[in-house]
C-alpha cells in the first residue's frame, strides 16, 4: 500500500494500492485533475481505457484525458473541438494576412524598380549610350543625338 493515497483513490474514497492505475497521472498534491477527468468520463472507464494503452504512452493519455475533459467543461458543446476550430481560423486568418503583406511588398518592389528606371533609363548598358571620356560639349551633345 502507497502510504499516500492518489487523488483518484482519495476521490473515490478507497485504498490506494502499490499497482494503482491512477496514481502514477493522478497525484494527491493535484486533486482537482481527477474530479475533472471522472466528471466527464467516470473512473471505471479511464482505468479501463488506461490499461489499454501501453505503458510508455500512459502519462500523454492521461494528460489528454484530463485537457480534454477541461474544454469539455469550459465548453460542453464543442470541447477541445471549439479550441482546434478557433486556432484553425486564426492560422487562417494569419495566412491571408501573410499574403497580402507579400503581395504589397512585391508591388511596392515593382513599383520602386518602375520608378528608378524612369528617373535613370540609362542605368542598363545595353539601353543606351555610355558617357565616358567627355571632353567638349560637342562630344556630349553628339553622344546625345545619337541616342
Amino acid at each position: 500500500m502507497i502510504p499516500s493515497r492518489c487523488a483518484a483513490c482519495k476521490y473515490l474514497r478507497r485504498r490506494c494500492s502499490s499497482n494503482c492505475i491512477f496514481s502514477p497521472y493522478f497525484p494527491s498534491n493535484n486533486p482537482q485533475r481527477f474530479a475533472i477527468v471522472h466528471r466527464i468520463y467516470g473512473a471505471s472507464n479511464v482505468a479501463k481505457f488506461l490499461q489499454q494503452v501501453p505503458m510508455d504512452l500512459r502519462g500523454e493519455a492521461a494528460e489528454t484525458l484530463y485537457f480534454e475533459a477541461k474544454c469539455r467543461i469550459e465548453d460542453p458543446i464543442y470541447g477541445c473541438v471549439g479550441i482546434i476550430s478557433q486556432l484553425q481560423y486564426e492560422l487562417h486568418v494569419a495566412e491571408t494576412q501573410l499574403a497580402k503583406t507579400r503581395a504589397e511588398i512585391a508591388l511596392l518592389a515593382s513599383n520602386r524598380q518602375q520608378a528608378q528606371h524612369e528617373d535613370f533609363p540609362f542605368d542598363d548598358p545595353s539601353s543606351g549610350p555610355i558617357f565616358t571620356g567627355l571632353s567638349t560639349p560637342a562630344h556630349f551633345s553628339e553622344q546625345l543625338f545619337r541616342a
